[in-house]
This record gives structure tokens, C-alpha cells and sequence, in this order.
């Protein structure tokens, strides 16, 4: 491997910081002779943290590694320690000598994240018609219809006191009907897209004092097992 030299300073807001002279891999693509099995799975781009002086952090859950697996070309890799950037929908696994490595999305089929005693499983959707839905999804339910879950940050400037940039979270909700995506963001969307069964849904909602949450796609869940119920779905 080729390495490549160079001396830098990094500033941050709070704390300035020189680092001497470190060694990088060039060029920062790596694809580790290890075992056979895993080579599809060490294929990926050295990770760095350019965001180190915005407040909170770009990841989903926590910034900690947390365990899952993922399914590249179709082979599961369990027991992985994986962290998820939703700032730049990227996932990332530690690894030696590398540091964090950012893992070939093109290979990436899907992964799992397991926080709290619970799975969350996550598929990537591409070549989709509508650009806005390619990238990683949450699979929240599948029945006759299926609800996918999106998470992003943005990044809001001088937030803090006017001082320092903050990362922000929002949570995207679709549902799948016969392979077409829709947004959903309310009960209105809900009647809007069910329009046929819209006094049925209202009632069972009401009746069974269901509340639903713009942003938690959860809260769909049991309006959808009910709407898949209907014989003239």
C-alpha cells in the first residue's frame, strides 16, 4: 500500500487542535486481503469525520457502534458492530488498520441495526423512478400494503446560541401500494390515498382511539393491518 504524508490543523469551534504529521492510505479506497468470504464486505472508503464541530451528531440511535448485519450481494454478514450516518446515508463498520470504514454502498442489499432489544431492518431502494426515494429505508410493515421509513439530518446553521451549526433529525414515512410509493404525513394522507374507504378507516381510528404521529411511522401500523383487512383492497 501506498501511503501519503501530510501535515494539516484542524480547528475546532471550541477547542483548537494541531495534529502532527499522520500517514493516510492512498488513495483512501481499501480492499483488504483478508478471507475470501470477506472481501465483499471490506471493500469500502476510509471514513472521516468532517462534521466534528457541529453540535449533537449525524447518526441514527446513537453515535456509538451498536451490533447488526448487513447483506451485501446477497451474503449476510451477522454480529457486525455498525454505526449509520443519516446525514450522508452511509453506513460504517470499525476495522483495522483502517480505522472506520465506510462501506460500499453499490454491494449493500440491506442491514440491521439492534437498539434497545429490538431489530430495525433497513433495505436500499434504487433506480426508482422517483429520485427522492433512492437510498436506505426502514422496513416498518409489509402486508397488502407496506410502510417504509426514511431518516435524514440536516445540518441548522448557528443554531446554538448563534455559535455553532446543529444537526437536526426528520423522519420520512411512505406507503407501498402495488409497488408505487406515496408520502405520509397525517391522517389526511391516509383518507387521501384510501379515499374509496375513508369513512370506514376514519371510524375504526376514532372508535379505537388511535392516535396517529405525523413522524412515527409506527403509529400507522395498526390502521394499515386494518385497511389489509378490507375485503375490496
Amino acid at each position: 500500500m501506498v501511503l501519503l504524508t501530510v501535515s494539516f490543523i484542524i480547528t475546532n469551534p471550541r477547542t483548537s487542535v494541531v495534529l502532527a504529521q499522520t500517514e493516510f492510505p492512498k488513495p483512501d479506497i481499501i480492499r483488504y486481503d483478508t478471507l475470501p468470504e470477506n472481501k465483499v464486505l471490506y471493500n469500502g472508503r476510509v471514513w472521516y469525520n468532517l462534521y466534528a464541530g457541529v453540535e449533537e451528531n449525524q447518526f441514527l440511535f446513537s453515535e456509538e457502534f451498536l451490533i447488526g448485519s448487513v447483506t451485501m450481494r446477497g451474503r449476510t454478514y451477522p454480529n457486525l458492530q455498525i454505526r449509520y450516518d443519516i446525514y450522508k446515508d452511509e453506513i460504517l463498520i470499525p476495522y483495522q488498520p483502517a480505522g472506520i470504514l465506510q462501506l460500499n454502498k453499490e454491494m449493500v442489499d440491506s442491514f440491521s441495526i439492534n437498539f434497545y432489544d429490538r431489530e430495525y431492518r433497513f433495505v436500499r431502494l434504487y433506480d426508482s423512478s422517483d429520485a427522492e426515494i433512492d437510498g436506505y429505508y426502514n422496513e416498518v410493515y409489509s402486508g397488502k400494503t407496506s410502510l417504509i421509513a426514511r431518516y435524514e439530518k440536516k445540518i441548522e446553521r448557528l443554531a446554538d446560541g448563534g455559535k455553532y451549526d446543529k444537526f437536526y433529525q426528520i423522519n420520512k414515512n411512505y406507503i407501498s401500494i402495488d409497488g408505487k410509493f406515496r408520502p405520509i404525513a397525517g391522517k389526511k394522507d391516509l383518507y387521501r390515498i384510501f379515499r374509496n374507504d375513508k369513512k370506514t378507516i376514519r371510524n375504526y381510528i376514532n372508535k379505537n382511539n388511535i392516535k396517529i404521529i405525523r413522524d412515527d411511522a409506527e403509529s400507522y401500523v395498526p390502521v394499515l393491518k386494518f385497511i389489509d383487512s378490507l375485503p375490496n383492497l
